[in-house]
């Protein structure tokens, strides 16, 4: 067999392949004018390329193959006849409870607290039902055995704010008791927002301290000079544990004194939250200890305290001499710290921005970290507001003639966070309306000591 060829050969013609069907006729004749024409007046260049595109795809069963481009080249042209001007804006809402609204929940709620006359008030029932057990009792035994020979010393730096070095004095008689160390006296970090200079013995009672303690840890306010000799008589220069916090016990168990056996001292900086609150019973106690019955303020803090205490119930005398303690905590540092967002704008980001670089340089702008105000807020860790402070109070049936001592530091942005309690507690008291300059001048120099005051 040959093959067929289209042309021909040494003069000889060799079989045509059968001629093509005739096209139907409405591809023979010219269309209609104006009828699926592409080039129609008004029509774009895309219009026209389109056009085309499209017409010799319909000549060809690949129209199938091309349907993506063919729907993306249609919508294309739709977008670009319709004006963007007429589509609706889809607006975020956010999630429930992730935004302050106090302020406005107060507005709707100020008339009807204004108006309330009940008769009831919370102050003059609060304490009517005693406490079921009878009277309140020590839960620590006081052990009548003397102490075994010291491991060594254990020094701490305690950082933060007057709770949090409250919190690390207790961690640090209980880790100093379970290991069988001798404590000297914790040293207090100078704040860099604080900036209170305040010493140990400047707040608490020292030597009610240490002998409180005297059967159950071993307090002293000096290492001997032996071994500072070692540290060229400079406390910086002693091996210095970085741990992390909320370690179990079993850390300094297997950590932390072996370390101790071998330098006989160790320092422990910074010491704020150190220790875990999960802890064997005998380490809780150690704690309890420190907290309720070795930590007692000094002559003086406990002297204005009492001053204090007798004119607040002076001044509610209508309600038996009962009143209401509170202690705010919305100070800056603490609004910053938080990092919550609350009605304040534009000025208040700019202040916590300041307010946290001040406090914790580049701990909030570190690579990676990701701030959330409205998922912080919506965990219930922002601080309440004055106003907050104050729809609670009147929530329980504290009326507005109830007596307040408010404790607290410099509250941020006074003038308007203040107004509303104020307003909800008229009889609203601070220590600085309560004592006289002379009385309070003794503490100005370290706020922390004007905190102690009793509240």
């Amino acid at each position: 067999m040959h093959a067929k060829n289209r042309i021909s050969s040494s003069g000889h013609s060799t079989p045509s392949p059968p001629a093509s069907p005739l096209r139907s006729p409405r591809y023979r004749h010219g269309r209609k004018p104006g009828r699926f024409s592409p080039f129609q007046p008004g029509r774009t260049v895309a219009h026209h390329v389109a056009w085309l595109l499209l017409s010799v795809l319909l000549r060809r069963q690949g129209i199938f193959l091309f349907a993506p481009l063919i729907y993306i080249s249609g919508m294309l042209l739709y977008m670009g006849t319709v004006s963007f001007d007429v589509v609706p804006l889809v607006k975020h809402r956010p999630a429930p409870g992730s935004v302050y609204r106090s302020t406005q929940v107060y507005e709707k709620l100020k008339i009807e607290m204004n108006e309330d006359y009940s008769s009831a008030d919370a102050i003059l029932t609060i304490w009517k039902n005693s406490y079921k057990g009878g009277e309140w009792r020590p839960c620590v035994n006081k052990p009548s055995e003397g102490l075994p020979e010291s491991n060594g010393y254990i020094y701490v730096e305690a950082n933060g704010g007057l709770n949090q070095q409250r919190t690390s004095i207790c961690n640090a008689v209980a880790v100093a008791g379970y290991l069988n160390a001798t404590l000297l006296i914790p040293n207090f970090h100078f704040h860099s927002i604080w900036r209170d200079p305040s010493k140990f013995k400047d707040i608490y009672d020292e030597d009610y301290f240490i002998s409180a303690l005297e059967n159950n840890v071993q307090v002293v306010d000096k290492i001997p000079e032996y071994i500072m000799e070692r540290f060229d008589h400079n406390l910086t220069n002693v091996y210095n544990f970085k741990i992390k916090a909320w370690s179990s016990i079993q850390y300094y168990r297997d950590e932390v004194l072996p370390k101790l056996l071998e330098e006989k001292i160790i320092r422990i900086s910074p010491f704020a939250n150190r220790l875990s609150f999960d802890a064997p019973p005998v380490v809780q106690r150690l704690r309890c200890l420190a907290n309720y019955e070795a930590l007692r303020f000094s002559s003086t803090i406990l002297s204005l305290g009492e001053t204090l205490v007798a004119r607040m119930k002076k001044l509610s005398a209508n309600t038996g001499g009962k009143y209401i303690s509170v202690h705010l905590r919305f100070e800056e540092d603490m609004v910053a710290f938080s990092c919550c967002v609350f009605d304040g704008g534009e000025q208040e980001k700019e202040d916590m921005k300041n307010a946290r670089e001040r406090g914790w340089k580049g701990k909030f702008t570190k690579p990676g970290r990701v701030i959330r105000p409205g998922a912080i807020r919506i965990n219930g860790k922002c601080p309440l507001t004055p106003l907050e402070v104050g729809l609670m109070l009147r929530g329980m049936g504290f009326g507005n003639n109830t007596y307040i001592f408010l404790a607290s530091g410099k509250i941020y942005n006074a003038e308007k966070t203040m107004a509303p309690l104020l307003d909800m507690f008229p009889n609203l008291q601070t220590k600085e309306m309560l004592a006289s300059e002379e009385e309070l001048a003794p503490y100005k120099n370290g706020c922390h000591r004007l905190y102690c005051l009793p509240s």
